[in-house]
């Protein structure tokens, strides 16, 4: 199944990769507002599905952009697909796109594949045996201490994302950690937190294809992965956090009372710091100008030469 699923990656990384040869020459729609899909979405939506059916018939298939529409509807083996995960920076050119494939046996992620066309790396994984990149094992990074070390994550950009609340998040992991990247890809970020390339990875809006394949890389690679308040059940709750075992705790230890699933006192927390925080602002943008310095002109004594007999020096 795991050599069908990169065959499978393979096939749409090919077609992604022509059509960057060309990238504004691709035909681009507006899902909503900052959501786009491509042709080559599609395109390699539909590669990714023909290869799967061939193989395995009797499969189900849920895929980003035609859902359940194809595959057995009733299968306990699901097909978990994102063909271009990353697809504002493919149509600018910006190279952090992949493809990502999972495989959910009676709801539970076993194979999954992420392949990243622009280096030709496959990302991939079997429940209990491993993770790897290429031929290499991968293992999570081993810091300990959340300030030394590199966390990614990703922007709200869809209309109705709660920005206020994620920029107070996003401030609390700046404050503790070395750096905050946003690459632009989840597929690929928890691959990378697989890899060690970074520390640990959060994110909310996000949909099972966006982290089905990266949650079994990164356990495989002994990492932990679930939502903000530490359940590993995640996959439908909208937010996502990653990282080796210490550091997935500080950032849940940080990013819990952010969490849909937060206990009401967290939340009034949450609420209250954003009250304070409005209500500041509100302050800020009422308050008077304050007066600018005026500049004025300042008596200036004019040295009086003395005749001392000989000529003064011209300055």
């Amino acid at each position: 199944m795991l050599n069908v699923a990169i065959k499978a990656a393979r096939a749409a990384g090919a077609i992604i990769n022509r059509a960057a040869l060309d990238v504004e020459a691709v035909r681009v729609s507006v899902k909503q507002t900052n959501d786009f899909v491509t042709e080559v979405d599609q395109a390699a939506e539909a590669a990714i599905i023909e290869n799967l059916l061939t193989a395995y018939p009797g499969h189900g298939i849920l895929a980003e952009e035609s859902g359940s529409e194809h595959g057995a509807k009733d299968s306990e083996f699901v097909w978990i697909i994102d063909p271009l995960d990353g697809t504002t920076n493919f149509i600018h050119g910006f190279p952090f796109y992949c493809v990502s494939i999972a495989l959910s046996v009676r709801g539970k992620i076993e194979q999954a594949v992420v392949y990243d066309p622009t280096r030709n790396d496959i990302y991939s994984a079997s429940k209990g045996r491993g993770a790897y990149v290429n031929d290499r094992r991968l293992r999570v990074a081993k810091r300990t201490r959340l300030q030394e070390c590199l966390i990614s994550t990703g922007f709200p950009y869809r209309p109705g994302d709660k920005l206020k609340p994620y920029l107070n998040m996003l401030g609390e992991v700046m404050s503790q950690c070395a750096g905050v990247r946003r690459p632009g890809a989840a597929a690929l970020d928890l691959a990378y937190v697989a890899t060690g390339y970074s520390d640990g990875f959060f994110e909310t809006g996000l949909q099972p294809w966006d982290v089905a394949a990266g949650s079994l890389l990164v356990t495989e690679a002994g990492g932990l992965i679930g939502n903000f308040t530490g359940e590993a059940d995640f996959m439908d709750h909208g937010e996502c956090v990653a990282g080796n075992p210490r550091i997935y705790g500080q950032l849940v230890a940080t990013l819990g009372k952010y969490s849909k699933f937060a206990g009401a006192g967290d939340k009034a927390t949450v609420r209250q710091t954003l009250l304070e925080d409005a209500a500041a602002n509100e302050t800020a943008s009422a308050a008077p100008p304050a007066d600018k310095p005026t500049l004025t002109a300042k008596k200036v004594k004019t040295p009086i030469a003395r005749n001392t007999g000989t000529q003064d020096a011209p300055f």
